[in-house]
């Protein structure tokens, strides 16, 4: 078992997920301003640090993805935030993307920029404490999409990013998110997302990619959020496994999902249903941000001094996640 290996199934193993807790200053501006809260870099710790200081986090998080802001600041407790992430026994990961801008000669479609200059950030964050790192490639459907220059043009990069970050002793997550927006039907996700997932593999393993060292961050297979045809949870699971069963290689040790605009309650049953009826050797988690952070934010905006029962409310759900990541969750148990 390679020490990548290892890294990635403490993330992973038991049940326990990730907490995407890596919005951009722009992103968790638009969070904090929507429930009246300013976004200062004071506040926008104070929230994060309540989550990272949760019980919850001993037993259902294996790993929190940072913003290099975060990754930077130091607790009320004096502890810097990876060493306060790392106490609680999960491990501290970094976002090092730099952002989806529009691709040359196809600009309705987006290219993740940030590898020049990657090598010499991720030593830096390594020194920080992270040990595992975080990339999006980002890919709409309609017609005309995504076109090929945009499934190569950002497997190429998603494969780049993870053998520097395997180089410096870091597990890669490798994202590629076929995004809801649209009105496809979820058969049209599926074989995008799956033509998605194969290109990105086919260049990872190009690149001399230790598989066994990788977590993959999909998306769950949906009809596009506009779509008249909806389909059951069922049909969710099934599509997804699908999916998934044909385009990822048996080497990879976990699969992390985002939740891509579902609200919390889907993206828990969806992943419930998933690890029901999973018949591979992948552990099947989750990597959210609003699906698990979202009541809680809710609930913190309207007194930013009640610390415990902020928490109370993640805790809850971040337990429910790691049930529906073990095939355990029921909605009896999610409203007790």
């Amino acid at each position: 078992m390679s020490e990548l290996n290892k890294i990635a199934l403490k993330i992973l193993s038991n049940g326990k997920g990730i907490l995407a807790a890596d919005e951009s200053n722009g992103t968790m501006t638009k969070r904090l301003e929507a429930v009246n809260v300013e976004s200062t870099p004071k506040n926008r710790l104070a929230f994060r640090e309540t989550l990272f200081s949760s019980e919850s986090m001993k037993d259902c998080i294996g790993g929190v993805i940072l913003y290099d802001e975060t990754i930077n600041q130091i607790s009320s407790l004096g502890k810097s935030i990876p060493e306060l992430i790392s106490a609680s026994g999960a491990v501290p990961g970094i976002k090092v993307d730099t952002g989806a801008k529009n691709l040359a000669n196809s600009p309705e479609e987006k290219i993740t920029e940030g590898l020049d200059g990657l090598r010499e950030r991720l030593k830096k964050y390594y020194e920080l404490g992270a040990r595992f790192t975080k990339w999006r490639g980002v890919y709409s459907i309609s017609n005309n999409y995504p076109s090929k220059l945009a499934i190569h043009s950002n497997a190429h990069a998603l494969a780049r990013y993870a053998a520097l970050v395997q180089e410096c002793g870091m597990v890669p997550i490798v994202e590629p998110e076929v995004l809801m927006d649209g009105d496809h039907s979820a058969d049209e996700c599926l074989e995008k997302t799956s033509e998605v997932i194969k290109n990105c593999f086919e260049e990872l393993i190009l690149n001399k990619t230790d598989l066994s060292g990788i977590i993959l961050k999909p998306n769950m297979i949906l009809a596009g959020s506009n779509s008249k045809n909806k389909i059951s949870n069922e049909e969710v699971s099934d599509k997804t496994l699908e999916c998934l069963k044909n385009s990822v290689p048996t080497e990879v040790p976990g699969i992390a999902f985002l939740s891509g605009g579902q609200s919390e309650i889907e993206a828990t049953e969806n992943l419930n249903l998933i690890n029901m009826n999973n018949s591979t050797n992948f552990i099947m988690t989750y990597s959210y941000g609003r699906a698990l952070q979202q009541s809680a934010l809710k609930f913190w905006s309207k007194d930013t001094t009640k610390i415990t029962e902020t928490q109370h409310v993640f805790n809850h759900r971040a337990r429910m996640c790691t049930l529906a990541a073990q095939g355990k969750w029921s909605s009896d148990l999610e409203n007790k």
